[in-house]
């Protein structure tokens, strides 16, 4: 993903714990963590599979001059009722309109086990131009991955839903080639000051929490209005 421009040092974090999944204990287990892969914080070569990857999870106009970037996980409960109750009304205002691009940072806690499988499943989609639809489709089964010790035939079932080259994407996701971008969104978030999930980056905001569309809007036309880009109709 192109970097994306947000003054976090001026950013406002509006910290509603009741409606986001605390970041208290972010840091996935080292068991999650391949031996290989524990140092890998940050990209140094351009793996033309996390480009293409990176650049999966931007949705939208490339001409529109605004940002919104949303860091969450894929197990968070208030992810998953942002998802239910406010995703499709910002993509159809804004998104389809061609108004703003939405860019999705992972931000996988340490106390949900299946955080990371997730994020790898979806990111090896993307890398085949398939992450929106993999992320839906995660966050409508979540309440029967989330508690299994293994979530991978739900992970299966999905890839086979979605559209994806299964035999590339089975390679990509049991090589963990996906966590240094991974750890490395996860990082780059917790410099920037997230601390739960979902957080949205509007502009050179912060709002956190499963916000509804209308504490959403003020925000988005604001940047939308500060970078000069199409106005809302």
């Amino acid at each position: 993903m192109p970097r994306v421009r947000v003054n976090f040092g001026a950013a406002i974090l509006a910290a509603l714990p009741i409606i986001a999944c605390s970041g208290a204990n972010s840091n996935p287990r080292a068991a999650d963590t391949p031996p290989a892969q524990q140092g890998a914080r940050t990209l140094n070569a351009p793996d033309p599979l996390l480009v293409a990857a990176d650049r999966g999870r931007i949705a939208g106009d490339s001409t529109a001059r605004t940002w919104v970037v949303m860091a969450s996980d894929f197990q968070c409960p208030f992810c998953k009722q942002w998802h239910a109750e406010t995703y499709r009304t910002l993509v159809n205002e804004y998104v389809r309109t061609g108004k703003i691009r939405l860019a999705y940072i992972n931000y996988p806690l340490g106390q949900h086990q299946n955080a990371v499988p997730m994020a790898n499943a979806a990111m090896c989609a993307s890398a085949q131009g398939k992450f929106w639809e993999f992320h839906d489709a995660i966050f409508e089964t979540q309440q029967r991955w989330a508690p299994m010790p293994n979530p991978r035939p739900v992970i299966d079932s999905i890839a086979g839903t979605v559209g994806v080259n299964i035999p590339v994407w089975t390679q990509c996701y049991e090589s963990d080639r996906m966590l240094p971008l991974i750890f490395a969104d996860r990082d780059r978030a917790s410099k920037g000051g997230v601390g739960s999930t979902p957080t949205f980056l509007i502009g050179d905001q912060t709002l956190a929490g499963a916000q509804p569309i209308d504490s959403m809007r003020p925000l988005i036309d604001a940047a939308i209005a500060k970078s000069g880009s199409r106005s809302p109709q």
